[in-house]
């Protein structure tokens, strides 16, 4: 089958541009499992950014429906990381929306499990937090979005985790 000298223009030199596209195409939160990622960030926001958490995390629970306050030393960074990834993945975003996000069940003792909202201080500390270090910006009564610093910070961290695992995904 002969095809016109157009055609095989046309294909050949959009062929290799669709090709570079695919083998170049930019690795984001989306394309990595959320625990590892989560882990880097958390390391990366400790180490780079040396954010300090409250003197109150050490003894603070998580929300209502937690007996206890968490048993991980490094659980304020893991939870930062945990609040920007979830701000890059749904903002703009509010404090509300993240507080259920990070609830979980209550035990009410003989009366039926009940969803309740997870702890607005931390949320709010850590979004301050994630503020001042320039990888979350308030939006105009939306709540706060990612800034170009964070998705690039996320989307390098997501890199990173995608070659870490290689060919597991």
């Amino acid at each position: 089958m002969a095809y016109s000298s157009y055609f095989r223009k046309y294909y050949f030199e959009n062929y290799f541009y669709i090709c570079l596209l695919y083998w170049v195409a930019m690795t984001t939160a989306y394309d990595v499992p959320a625990e590892p990622l989560i882990r880097k960030l958390a390391d990366k926001l400790k180490n780079e950014f040396k954010l300090q958490p409250p003197e109150w995390s050490k003894w603070v629970k998580t929300g209502a429906h937690r007996e206890r306050p968490p048993e991980d030393p490094d659980w304020w960074f893991v939870r930062t990381a945990a609040v920007l990834r979830k701000v890059y993945m749904r903002g703009p975003i509010g404090v509300s929306r993240l507080r259920g996000l990070f609830g979980g069940k209550r035990d009410r003792r003989n009366k039926p499990y009940k969803h309740v909202k997870g702890s607005g201080s931390i949320i709010r500390k850590a979004l301050q937090q994630l503020e001042e270090a320039g990888l979350v910006e308030k939006d105009e009564k939306k709540g706060r979005r990612i800034s170009p610093k964070g998705q690039s910070l996320v989307d390098n961290t997501a890199k990173e985790v995608a070659d870490e695992i290689g060919n597991f995904i």
